[in-house]
């Protein structure tokens, strides 16, 4: 017995300090400037789109940790040198640039700059409003000579056009007069570096792999540049991959006061400067529309033709039409999506964050991927990674399934380059890269990156739920087929069979990597096998499907793709036949056929400081032992957990929990899911909250390289499959929820099959409702039909079963070979002399 029956409620404490992040249902508000943690705030104020994203930068451009202004998939690329090579090594590296920069708007009064770092503030606001997608600042500063200045300022990276970004200043002399300047810049910044040529904070800090690479030489050349009509235009092309950029500024001074307009430009600053002589209570208001275009070959005249056409539309329309396109597209965004967590304000804060968070690194992606950062850093370089397919896509596929069709063709476009990769392995079909930018694998380090094949079924696994969620039978038909038979064909040449002592056979996957990688290339890893088998499994069931309920289209994949009936009746075989680990003498299912002979890593008596582990410990060091990076087989007793009893899933959790160290932010969403399903509600509440606030309040230390969207994705996934207790196994939804004890409510709604679902769960009972159409679903096992006429109740006796108590490390207990389990900190021991 690992733990003991009871419900006393777990009190969280709040890790943000609230008097300077105060709660508020619809916003993030810092009330009081601090230079201690920019990098962290610049992160947490971003401003994005999906496609254009600009980090929460001051106005006045220093003090900054890390400047950023970036455009998904615009990159570089630089050949990886191996110090030792081997075929079939990624060759070319791809990295997310910092794109000219248009935040910076400079103010100076009696010729004395505003730098919040040492200004006198009397008062000092920010908000983000998750309602309206504006930042917005409202400051008052006392000058050198004692004067008194109202600055307001705003920023807006707009969901309706991709392209466009609003800014705003405003300036009022509170008690006297005095000469204001206003500096409007565009400023090409390498790597970060400011006007002053300081290079970012944030740059070339040591070993951690999560950071992005940086450049020595130059990336953007120049190509035009020009300025008249109060508007700026710059264009460049990358010097390596070739993409193409246009960037344009428009400007707009609204004042009484007497004032001139000097505009200038050269290869790599644009500038518009205003003097003004600021009469007392006569405000000066510039209006800064910024256009971005880019492409991957496009000649930059052609990328400049557009920046004019979008800042044309604005200047013909007005900018209130703009804020007010904002908010309708973020009106209509929260009605589909917005997750309500009752009698718990500052979670509800927390949560709005970040679903926010989701919009903006996805909402114009528009068959782009989902980079780990979004728009808001360069962490891992812009790069995209298995996240989206298992953390992101499911919040989209039931809010937002438009965006998630686009992300799963941007994954359908990379499939030429994804044959490729698999030649390059000496594989059949298609092998996706583990991480990538223009669809070619950049992942330098093979056993961490190239060898989770997993990837191949994260991308079959989402795109199939996406299909039974919306019912898109003709995307699936037309294109997702293709990756269904290309990733099933991978994985069936992949593995191999082995013949059993009693006639029988198993099919077996060596040499791969699970999602825990602090365990590499290992043969039958848990998580790989059960992943493998859905994908051949449905790949088999699809393309029977097609050829009853869609001849014609099923013929052309036939035809298209050279399928043989005996390859579909090979990967069904393989997929019933896969080889689980499981283990007779533990009770538990080994994360690979070897987990079990590793010596356990006794992580309560590793120092604070050597964590995370990966940054304090040779690989080699970590491989040798049981410990993990993140959820691995725990992952798979979530999106598999139709094929393991709860018995079976709880010996596994308690096995799994005490070695996984949460090193990566992926692993808290899914140890709380699978936390509240056995019983665990006050681990499951603590896990929820290590992954509600990876961010806002940096619990791993590295939010200045960016938002960690796949956490901000996995949010709703813990509140919608953990505490409500969602799955969707098999065609209908399924619910057995595990509501929080000081929780009062939680509501969500869902899209199921063009149907508007909403969901309201309560301590004593579950409801559904619809607008129009019907939705089937069930709740511990009973069916139930939802329609607009007929709402449904159901009655709840509890919310589920309840353990208390610690898990404890797994030692003292027999291996199979009957061998003693141990628990030990690696480290060197000193040589007695």
């Amino acid at each position: 017995m690992r733990g003991s029956h009871g419900d006393e409620p777990m009190q969280v404490r709040d890790p943000l300090d609230r008097i300077r992040f105060p709660v508020h249902d619809w916003k993030l508000t810092e009330t009081h400037y601090n230079s201690a943690d920019l990098g962290v705030t610049e992160t947490l104020f971003a401003t994005g789109n999906g496609y254009l994203g600009m980090r929460g930068n001051v106005e006045e451009g220093r003090e900054t940790h890390t400047h950023g202004t970036f455009i998904n998939g615009f990159h570089e690329t630089w050949p990886i040198r191996h110090a030792e090579e081997a075929f079939g090594f990624a060759r070319v590296g791809q990295t997310i640039v910092n794109v000219p920069d248009n935040k910076t708007m400079k103010l100076y009064v009696d010729d004395e700059p505003l730098l919040l770092s040492v200004a006198d503030l009397d008062h000092y606001d920010r908000t983000l409003d998750f309602r309206d997608g504006v930042l917005r600042r409202e400051l008052v500063w006392r000058t050198p000579g004692g004067k008194r200045v109202l600055v307001t300022s705003s920023r807006m990276v707009s969901f309706t056009q991709r392209h466009l970004a609003i800014m705003t200043i405003e300036v009022t002399m509170l008690d006297d007069e005095a000469p204001v300047v206003i500096s409007s810049q565009t400023l090409n910044r390498q790597d970060g570096r400011d006007e002053y040529h300081v290079k970012s904070a944030a740059m070339g800090a040591g070993v951690d792999p999560r950071k992005a690479e940086s450049f020595e030489e130059r990336v953007l050349e120049p190509q035009s540049n020009w300025c008249g009509d109060d508007r700026i235009i710059l264009g460049y092309r990358c010097a390596n991959s070739k993409m193409t950029l246009a960037v344009a500024a428009d400007h707009v001074i609204t004042t009484e006061n007497d004032h001139s307009c000097h505009l200038s430009v050269d290869e790599d600053t644009g500038k518009m400067v205003y003097r003004v002589w600021a009469k007392k209570n006569q405000p000066i208001k510039v209006v800064k529309t910024v256009a971005y275009h880019t492409s991957r070959g496009v000649p930059v005249r052609e990328l400049v033709d557009r920046c004019r056409r979008t800042l044309d539309r604005v200047r013909q329309h007005g900018i209130q039409a703009e804020y007010e396109a904002q908010r309708r597209w973020l009106d209509a965004f929260w009605k589909r999506s917005d997750v309500v967590v009752r009698g718990r304000p500052a979670v509800q804060q927390a949560v709005r964050w970040n679903l926010f968070q989701v919009a903006q690194a996805t909402a114009r992606a528009e068959q782009s991927g989902v980079p780990a950062k979004g728009v808001t850093g360069s962490g891992y370089g812009g790069h995209y990674f298995w996240d989206t397919e298992i953390y992101v896509l499911p919040f989209l596929t039931y809010t937002s399934p438009q965006m998630a069709r686009s992300a799963l063709r941007f994954r359908y476009n990379m499939l030429d380059a994804a044959r490729r990769r698999a030649q390059d392995l000496a594989q059949s079909g298609a092998l996706f890269p583990w991480r990538t930018v223009n669809g070619e694998e950049a992942s330098a380090y093979y056993a961490a990156g190239t060898a989770q094949y997993h990837i191949d079924a994260d991308i079959s696994y989402a795109l199939c739920k996406y299909v039974t969620a919306t019912g898109d039978q003709d995307f699936m038909n037309r294109e997702c087929i293709d990756i269904l038979v290309e990733t099933a064909r991978m994985w069936a040449d992949l593995g191999f069979w082995r013949e059993n002592g009693g006639g029988g056979r198993t099919f077996h996957i060596h040499g791969v990597t699970g999602p825990d990688e602090y365990t590499t290339v290992v043969n039958d890893n848990l998580f790989t096998n059960v992943m493998a088998r859905y994908n051949l499994a449905r790949a088999a069931e699809v393309l029977r499907r097609m050829e009853v309920d869609a001849p014609e289209a099923h013929q052309r994949a036939v035809d298209r793709l050279d399928i043989a009936e005996d390859e579909i009746i090979e990967w069904s075989e393989c997929a019933e036949s896969m080889n689980i680990p499981h283990d007779a003498i533990t009770g538990i299912n080994p994360q690979d056929s070897h987990f079990l002979d590793r010596e356990v890593w006794d992580l309560r008596n590793t120092p604070r400081d050597k964590r995370p582990l990966m940054l304090h410990y040779h690989p080699l060091v970590i491989y040798r032992f049981q410990v993990l990076k993140q959820a691995d087989v725990v992952l798979a007793l979530f999106l598999q957990g139709d094929h393991f009893t709860l018995e079976q899933k709880r010996a596994d959790f308690e096995y799994y929990d005490p070695i996984t160290t949460g090193d990566s932010t992926l692993s808290g969403v899914v140890q709380s899911i699978v936390a509240a399903e056995v019983g665990y509600k006050d681990l499951a509440l603590r896990y929820f909250d290590s992954a509600l606030y990876v961010d806002l309040a940096n619990l791993h230390g590295n939010t200045t390289d960016g938002v960690h969207v796949a956490s901000t994705g996995g949010v709703w996934n813990a509140l919608v499959y953990g505490f409500a207790g969602m799955r969707d196994y098999g065609d209908i939804l399924t619910f057995d929820p595990r509501l929080p004890a000081l929780w009062e409510g939680l509501s969500f709604p869902l899209k199921v099959q063009g149907a508007a679902l909403t969901v309201d769960l309560e301590p004593d009972h579950i409801a559904f409702a619809v607008e129009s159409g019907e939705v089937e679903l069930c709740v511990r096992g009973e069916r139930y039909l939802v329609t607009a006429e007929a709402p449904v109740v159901v009655p709840l006796a509890d919310q589920g079963p309840s353990i208390t108590g610690e898990i404890r490390l797994h030692t003292g207990e027999r291996r199979p070979d009957g061998t003693l389990i141990t628990a030990s900190v690696p480290q060197a021991t000193a040589r007695r002399r």
